[in-house]
This record gives C-alpha cells, sequence and structure tokens, in this order.
C-alpha cells in the first residue's frame, strides 16, 4: 500500500496546525502544505499589531462561545476536545509562553508575532511537512468511481495526487471564490464583511482623529444592536474595539443596508441624565468664574470636551456661573445622544475576517469531514465561524485544525 498523501490547501494559522496535528497523528503519512502567496502565517504576522492575539483567557467554554456571532452552538462541543487552555499548553510545550493583558487577550511574552510563527515552522520541520508557496489551486476533482485519490489541479497547470485533503483557505469576500471548491451538501452561506471599521464622512470630529475614550456606548440606530468599550476616532470615522464588536454582530444586517446606517454614540454610558446634570451644578458651584472650555468635569479627553462645546454653540469665554442652561441641555445631548451618518466601511486589516462561508451543516461535526465528499476535510475561516477580535478567531483555526488534523488519516 502506498503512502498516505495529505494535502493542507492554506497556509495560515488552522492550515498549519491541522498538518502538524495531522503528522504527528499520522506519522507514517506524507503531509504537504499549499499556499497561493509567496509566504505563509502572513496573518498571524499583522495579528494583534504584529504581536499575535493567540487565543483569550476565558476557560469556561460556555462563556467562550459567546463571544462568536455566528457558529458558537457549533463550536462548543468541539471546544471540549480543544479549547484556549489546550492551546496554552500546546505552545507552552513548544517552548512558547503566553501572558495575559487586562481585557483578556493573550500574547506570547516576546510581544512578537515571530515567535509564534517560528513555533509553527519549526513544528513543521520537525515533523517533514512539506510546504509550497506561490502554489494557487484551481480546481479540485474528487475520486472517480474505483478511485480513491482526489486530483489538484494548480494555478500553474500542473496537477498533484492526494488521498485526503484539508480546505483551510480563511475566507473570502466574495461567493465566486468559492467556485474552485467541490459542491457541498447545503448551499454556501453568502459572505459579508465582519469585523471593520465606520467611515463618516463629514463628521466634525475627524480632525480629532487619534482620540480615544476607553468607555463610550454605540449603537446602530432603530435597531437592537450595541456594544460598549475603547472606542477610537480615526481619519475616516470610528474604530476600536466598540465599534469593531458591533460590525460583528451586525454584519448581515449592515451589508443588507449597503453600510449607510446612523450610528448614535454614548460617550458617557456610566452616568445617566440626572447624574450629568448633577455634575454640571458641582462644577457650576465649586468653579463659577472659570471657564468651562477649560474645564472637563467628566474625564474625558480635552480635545475632545472642547469639540463637544463648540458644537453646542458656547462662547469659548463662558464661565461656569453664567453657562446658559439651552447649551448646557446641548452639551448633555452632545455627550449622551451624539449621532454621526456612516457611509461605508474601512476594512480593519489586523483583524478582519469573512462572516459566512461553508455550511456547518455540510460537514460532519466530530471530524470536520464533508458529508457530500469523503477525504475532504475543512478547518478555520472557510468555515460559517467568526469571532469578535480579542483572539477568538484565532482559536477557532486553532481547535477546528486539531480536529480535522485528528481524523483526516482514519
Amino acid at each position: 500500500m502506498s503512502q498516505l498523501h495529505i494535502v493542507v490547501i492554506g497556509g495560515g494559522a488552522a492550515g498549519f496546525f491541522g498538518a502538524i496535528t495531522a503528522a504527528e497523528t499520522f506519522p507514517n503519512a506524507r503531509v504537504t502544505i499549499l499556499e497561493k502567496n509567496r509566504s505563509v502565517l502572513s496573518k498571524v504576522r499583522i495579528s494583534g499589531g504584529g504581536r499575535c492575539n493567540v487565543t483569550h483567557a476565558c476557560f469556561d467554554n460556555k462563556l467562550f462561545v459567546k463571544h462568536y456571532p455566528r457558529g458558537d452552538r457549533w463550536l462548543r462541543p468541539l471546544l471540549n476536545t480543544f479549547d484556549a487552555a489546550a492551546t496554552v499548553r500546546w505552545f507552552e510545550s513548544k517552548g512558547v509562553l503566553l501572558k495575559t493583558e487586562a481585557d483578556g487577550r493573550m500574547f506570547p511574552t516576546t510581544d512578537s508575532s515571530e515567535t509564534i510563527i517560528d513555533c509553527l515552522l519549526d513544528a513543521a520541520d520537525d515533523l517533514r511537512i512539506r510546504i509550497e508557496t506561490s502554489c494557487g489551486v484551481s480546481r479540485l476533482l474528487p475520486p472517480t468511481t474505483g478511485e480513491h485519490r482526489w486530483s489538484i489541479e494548480l494555478l500553474s497547470g500542473e496537477s498533484l495526487w492526494a488521498d485526503r485533503i484539508l480546505l483551510a483557505t480563511g475566507g473570502y469576500p466574495q461567493a465566486n471564490s468559492y467556485g474552485w471548491m467541490p459542491e457541498q451538501a447545503e448551499p454556501l452561506v453568502l459572505p459579508v464583511p465582519s469585523l471593520f471599521t465606520f467611515n463618516t464622512p463629514g463628521n466634525p470630529l475627524l480632525p480629532l482623529a487619534g482620540v480615544s475614550v476607553q468607555y463610550a456606548r454605540v449603537q446602530i440606530v432603530d435597531t437592537k444592536q450595541e456594544q460598549t468599550g475603547p472606542l477610537l476616532i480615526t481619519h475616516w470615522g470610528f474604530s476600536g474595539p466598540a465599534v469593531l464588536r458591533l460590525s460583528a454582530w451586525g454584519a448581515r444586517e449592515l451589508a443588507d443596508r449597503n453600510y449607510s446606517f446612523t450610528l448614535r454614540i454614548n460617550w458617557l454610558p456610566d452616568q445617566n441624565e440626572q447624574q450629568l446634570r448633577n455634575g454640571f451644578n458641582q462644577f457650576r458651584q465649586q468653579h463659577p468664574k472659570k471657564q468651562v472650555t477649560s474645564q472637563n468635569p467628566f474625564g474625558l479627553p480635552n480635545r475632545l470636551w472642547l469639540a463637544f462645546t463648540e458644537l453646542a454653540g458656547m462662547d469659548p469665554n463662558v464661565r461656569w456661573a453664567e453657562l446658559p442652561g439651552k447649551v448646557q441641555n446641548k452639551l448633555i445631548e452632545q455627550l449622551t445622544n451624539s449621532r454621526f451618518p456612516v457611509s461605508g466601511k474601512s476594512t480593519f486589516k489586523d483583524e478582519f475576517v469573512t462572516c459566512g462561508g461553508v455550511a456547518l451543516g455540510s460537514l460532519n461535526p466530530q471530524t470536520l469531514e464533508s458529508k457530500a465528499h469523503k477525504g475532504l476535510f475543512f478547518a478555520g475561516e472557510v468555515l460559517d465561524v467568526d469571532g469578535i477580535t480579542g483572539g477568538f478567531n484565532f482559536q477557532n483555526a486553532w481547535t477546528t485544525g486539531h480536529i480535522a488534523g485528528k481524523h483526516i488519516g482514519l
């Protein structure tokens, strides 16, 4: 009997983890990774600002899956096999220690994604996994009757054979980009972007690009979609974890609206209107002779506070004792109910993922093998699973890559 040949299509996190697990589990098999680009693990390299957010320090799987807008119920039993704790142990076994930041994100202690890349490349090298770059696939031909091997046609015009295939190509933004894959048991779930920032042309706060607040509430007007967290003003609109999470949970609804909607921001979500009024009155009593523009009573960045006073139509020289009631009301409205017309989105390059992809019902939920095609397995973002920022999408890659790799040689 000839040596089993396992071909992994896609040299990203899921592809490498699947290949490594397969080679460890089936040591007599030959494992090859095909990557269409010139280099592998490119998303690992840029993730987390070049530090690689490996996973998230949430070790209760019931809570962990709540960070996936899509695929949470499907992923839950898989995490019981390989979860965030298993990820930490795996990297530690390879000599890579992870640290936890205040928000739960986990990074290598070196603060360098190259540490994770080197770890995966070294593991692949130790297992004699062959890596072929600039090697795109144009078509997969399932085994014909009486045949057990797949034919993989390459963009170069060449072809090769495989006994098993792991498809870990990542997500594609357009449905037609999945066309080279064999048809599955269920239709493709229409792909749309997730984790993106909001463009707000004409936004009067755009000159404040770079200013951020640590806690704000953002909401899509006329929907139930809202999130809280850090918010960043950019040259084109708004970004930061709160906006990225909002874009993830609202990915389909925002796509249906063609990314045209109204964003509502409460810059002080911990305080209700009465508390704000009390704060204004207290400042009025304590600092009656000081200029309102020079005294920021709510801990906001000074440039942002100054912008709000201008938007409220305030005289820049007015003192707290002289603050008109109408201007104060406008200020409170700015602080709690700012509204910005959104027109379009921008990809957040470090974390961008696809909402949609290969339907989860198309796979055996225990092995990740295609129901329609024996010997074809899937892992990672190519599936209709996506998480918010914070290491959750990488955990999906490690988990599904591990499970597919454990079963692909059986």
